[in-house]
């Protein structure tokens, strides 16, 4: 009987291959695709992620559907060999903090555990998009510090002292080579510029197209990502997670990680968890679209106050958070008027610019400045969160880091400095010295 039966499987089980490759094939971006569907009336194009409904009961649930729970779920599948998987958005994929930052990609950190990290980020971007299959619009253009007197001067060269010592780059640029490279920024201002560190690896991103290509490929594999799902509650018994309330109703999961960025502290209070985290908000704006005039990324240093171009044209701009606690979408008049003033100061022919649009995003602000990826006291629940104003660029490593915790219960290695407990025991990530103060990090 066996010997009937075992050649019909195989048969059945090539055939499913030959299905799921010509489906993979068919799902494929490529220059020959587009020129293929336009000439086809790009008719072939299939929707990128499906809209599922929820199962009753997953492996593992990530809540929260921005740039790190959705790389969370492709690690999960692509590394790390997890089957039962469910990403949690209570709106649309990227409508928090993903789709509400200014782009930017560096690894420039000087504590030896943020260098490492963010450098294997930086790692991570440069091929993500082979990986993905997916125009993330990684740039890099090189990110600049300009520094305007001698204390600024030192600090700079410490730092590319620093990068190099690690093993990553780092130069500082004098006023000659800044101004070929940036012609129309004011050298000679109320703070003359005298010199810069530039970071060459460093750059931008287009934020939602990062989120659509972890979506994209997550569900490829199998991940349900089920959008307009609002987490109500965690079910907890005897210590241990058992699942989630949501809109759609109860969830069960034998492990649920959350990853939710400025809404960190109100999930974690539902679980009954305090954690070291405050939500601020930092506004963000953007011009209309004008010719290519900032070829990379600049960070002001008489304020703080940065700004790059997009692919479109438009100028992106941020500056200071809100100094009050919030977790609303939207900022306040102060702000926008501190980051209008520094632009102008820094290029003073952006006075005739117009200004399109802004938008506020929700900062999860720790005590020291830096993350926590790490277990929580109840089993089965992990937290991926205090990411300050790391979050975007940490992306990819955040995403492998969680998946790996989350799949081994153990924590990678470039992780272990990110312990919830660093603030108990003291060890802390202090990078700017500035202490318990997340309104001044």
């Amino acid at each position: 009987m066996g010997f009937g039966i075992a050649p019909i499987s195989v048969e059945t089980d090539r055939f499913h291959e030959l299905g799921a490759i010509k489906e993979k094939n068919a799902m494929s971006y490529s220059g020959l695709r587009v020129i293929r569907e336009a000439l086809n009336g790009q008719r072939g194009w299939k929707p990128a992620w499906r809209n599922p409904e929820p199962k009753p009961n997953y492996d593992i649930i990530v809540i929260g559907g921005g740039g790190h729970g959705l790389a969370t779920a492709h690690y999960l599948v692509t590394k790390y060999g997890e089957k039962s998987i469910a990403v949690v958005e209570k709106g649309w994929i990227g409508s928090g903090n993903a789709g509400r930052n200014t782009t930017i990609v560096r690894g420039d950190y000087t504590l030896p555990p943020n260098t490492r990290f963010y450098d294997h980020s930086v790692g991570l971007w440069e091929k993500m998009e082979r990986e993905l299959n997916f125009n993330v619009m990684h740039s890099q253009r090189g990110v600049l510090f300009l520094h305007h007197n001698d204390a600024e001067r030192d600090d700079h060269y410490r730092k590319t002292n620093i990068m190099r010592m690690q093993g990553t780059d780092g130069e500082i640029l004098g006023p000659e080579k800044l101004r070929k490279m940036y012609p129309s920024m004011n050298f000679d201002g109320r703070f003359p510029i005298t010199g810069a560190y530039l970071h060459r690896r460093g750059g931008t991103a287009r934020h939602d197209a990062v989120v659509w290509g972890y979506a994209r490929s997550a569900d490829r594999r199998g991940v349900d990502i089920l959008q307009n799902c609002e987490v109500t509650g965690f079910r907890i018994e005897q210590g241990k997670v058992l699942g989630i309330e949501t809109t759609h109703g109860f969830i069960g999961a034998k492990k649920v990680g959350v990853s939710v960025a400025g809404n960190t502290s109100r999930v974690m209070d539902m679980a009954g968890i305090r954690t070291p985290i405050e939500s601020h908000v930092l506004q963000a704006f953007v011009s209309e679209g004008l010719k290519p005039i900032i070829p990379g990324q600049v960070n002001y240093g008489a304020g703080h106050f940065y700004i790059s171009q997009s692919d479109k044209g438009g100028l992106v701009m941020g500056g200071d958070l809100d100094k009050y606690n919030s977790c609303a979408q939207r900022g306040n008049l102060p702000v926008f008027e501190s980051v209008i003033e520094a632009a102008v100061t820094l290029f003073p022919m952006l006075s005739r610019a117009r200004l399109l649009r802004a938008w506020g995003g929700l900062q999860d602000m720790t005590m020291d400045g830096h993350a926590v990826i790490d277990e929580t006291p109840i089993k089965g629940l992990y937290l991926n969160g205090g990411w300050c104003y790391g979050g975007f660029k940490a992306t990819p490593a955040a995403g492998e880091c969680f998946a790996h915790l989350l799949s081994t219960e153990q924590p990678h290695e470039l992780a272990k400095p990110y312990r919830l407990d660093r603030f108990r025991t003291g060890y802390l990530l202090d990078e700017k010295g500035q202490g318990p103060n997340p309104n001044r990090q």
